[in-house]
């Protein structure tokens, strides 16, 4: 028992030693920036339905969140990037004109096409 508690205290000890040296995972990679978060956005944008926005239970959950992880990405991309402040205003008028009339009405929806067409092109 004791050289399983003394084998587990060294693993660990190991694992943080190699940790701190190879530092916390914190840094920047291939997948960080304006550009990944521009994706971002457009990936949950393209599987959203603005139909299922009103739905109740999980598939409404899932609409809310993909919208405004879409609307929210848009807005990290185009602070850290102008190129893409045209996704973001586009997505920013449509969450703005969908907060005040409670509907993805027509405008709220050219909003949504004119993004995906933004997206598209990225």
């Amino acid at each position: 028992m004791a050289v399983l508690l003394v084998g587990l205290l060294l693993g660990g000890g190991g694992v943080g030693t190699a940790w701190v040296l190879t530092g916390s995972g914190e840094s920047p990679g291939p997948g960080s920036g304006p550009a990944a978060d521009a994706q971002g956005a457009c990936a949950p944008l393209a599987g959203f339905a603005p139909s299922k926005y009103t739905a109740k239970g999980d598939e409404g959950k899932v609409a809310l969140y993909r919208w405004n992880g879409a609307v929210v990405l848009s807005e990290a991309a185009a602070a850290a990037d102008r190129a893409y402040k045209p996704l973001a205003d586009a997505l920013r008028r449509a969450s703005h004109r969908q907060q005040v009339a409670f509907a993805f009405d027509a405008q709220v929806k050219k909003d949504i096409a004119q993004s995906r067409k933004i997206c598209a092109d990225l």
